[in-house]
């Protein structure tokens, strides 16, 4: 029996020395999670959030990297990190057997000339006992212009040659105007509002819309809401005026804290779009907006309107889907003329030609009124909106489609799909049921049917 328990303590000790011994051969088995890495735009300066992958040794013993390196060098955009070494090369790097080992790579694009996006690559070597194995790095770079913790004082007018990167916050002061261009491109930081003391003006169009966006540009982060702040006018801020604006992935969009100058809007916003904002797509608090022809989509709230003020929506679609972002469990549109501390202001509330809709579930009444105060108007008229309990209170009502689908072209939330017009639906219920305006264009800038239009933002061709 003791010859036995020799021999199986060998054996062990054996296959021990043999697991603890590196592989030489040049068949040794390794293998990367990976073929290629590809990040998605980076802007000149500024680097890119990290990427990994993993080397994988499939061997029975422990196997011996000579060496992991930039096939650019140190010259290369690119850096990687290994066992918390960040450099362009590291060597001799023991993988235990069928273990493996993470590989972290940055990219870092210097500035050039040129204005328009171009595309950087390099590749890492991984080699191993005679071998080399390689993996493709590939980055879509873009220049900018970059503003940290900017003031506009005066008038300022961007350009629209290079888009602008924004850290920290841009503020524009009281009296000072801010002019933006078509076809400009605004990236914030997860730090960076617009705080909007003065005056905003964005003279988009439908073929060079203004863009507002965060500066996460890589998946998953491009379509996480709340990747920046928002744009916030405050109490001096006035005349206002957003055209093909695009705000997308916010915390909250719009935020119009304004006290109307003479009666006049604080706040015109015409055929824009304001898109996946976590918290709300416009917050409104005592002050004056008019919108028109303008889609707010999945927002944690549409519209939320606070002690009151005055507001007039045409041609809007308003609807809220839940996704795996952003759950629609509040109303699309809802106004009070009170605030915390239930003091009111007088509110006047017009919607016409508008579709107010969301998914069923958490939000039977995508409607809703709160007044406490003795000055309250709300009017709802040619519009379709869904009210499966109770129709908004204190709210005259006319001509309006209630708890019918609009038929929009497409919605898919699993895939993130959705498309709020009505151009497969010949028989959609909006068609034609819209009071006449004298907006003679609908959001994708096409003519409406002035005499009947239809209802929301789109007009069916």
């Amino acid at each position: 029996m003791k010859y036995l328990f020799a021999l199986l303590a060998l054996c062990f000790t054996l296959l021990s020395c043999t697991k603890d011994s590196f592989i030489t051969s040049t068949d040794a088995r390794l293998s990367t999670s990976v073929d290629s890495l590809k990040f998605d735009t980076v802007f000149t300066s500024i680097g890119t959030v990290t990427k990994s992958f993993k080397i994988i040794n499939k061997n029975d013993q422990k196997l011996l990297i000579s060496s992991i390196q930039l096939a650019g060098g140190t010259t290369s955009p690119f850096k990687i990190n290994v066992n918390g070494q960040a450099t362009a090369a590291v060597a001799n790097i023991s993988i235990a057997a069928n273990d493996s080992i993470y590989v972290f790579v940055t990219a870092k694009v210097n500035p050039t000339l040129a204005n328009l996006p171009f595309i950087i690559s390099d590749s890492i070597l991984i080699q191993y006992n005679g071998n080399t194995r390689k993996v493709n790095i590939e980055a879509y770079g873009k220049n900018g212009i970059f503003i940290r913790n900017g003031l506009v004082v005066g008038n300022v007018t961007f350009n629209n040659t290079l888009p602008y990167i924004i850290l920290g916050a841009l503020r524009v002061m009281s009296g000072g105007t801010l002019t933006i261009p078509a076809g400009t491109s605004i990236y914030c930081h997860a730090d960076a509002p617009l705080i909007i003391d003065g005056t905003l003006i964005c003279n988009g169009t439908k073929t060079q819309p203004i863009i507002f966006t965060g500066d996460r540009l890589d998946e998953p982060y491009r379509g996480y809401p709340a990747s920046w702040p928002g744009i916030f006018f405050r109490a001096t801020s006035k005349n206002n005026f957003l055209q093909f604006t695009y705000i997308n992935n916010s915390y909250q969009g719009l935020t119009v804290n304004a006290v109307p100058v003479n009666n006049n809007p604080s706040l015109i916003v015409r055929q824009c779009i304001i898109d996946n904002a976590l918290e709300v797509g416009l917050l409104c608090n005592n002050t004056k907006v008019e919108a028109d022809n303008c889609l707010i989509s999945n927002c944690g709230s549409g519209i939320d309107i606070r002690y009151g003020g005055h507001y007039t929506f045409t041609h809007c679609t308003i609807v809220g889907y839940s996704n795996n972002y952003v759950l629609h469990k509040k109303p699309s549109l809802f106004i009070t003329d009170a605030n915390e501390t239930n003091q009111t202001n007088p509110a006047t509330l017009l919607v016409k030609n508008s579709i107010i809709y969301g998914d069923a579930g958490f939000v039977p009444n995508e409607i809703q009124t709160t007044k406490l105060g003795n000055s309250f108007t709300s009017n709802v008229a040619n519009s379709l909106y869904r009210a499966a309990t109770a129709d908004p209170a204190n709210t005259t009502l006319s001509a309006n489609i209630k708890n019918i689908d609009p038929a929009f072209d497409s919605i898919d939330n699993n895939r993130r799909i959705y498309n709020f017009r009505t151009t497969k639906n010949a028989t959609a219920p909006g068609i034609n049921k819209g009071a006449a305006t004298t907006f003679t264009n609908d959001l994708d800038d096409k003519n409406r049917n002035v005499a009947i239009p239809d209802m929301g933002a789109y007009e069916k061709p």
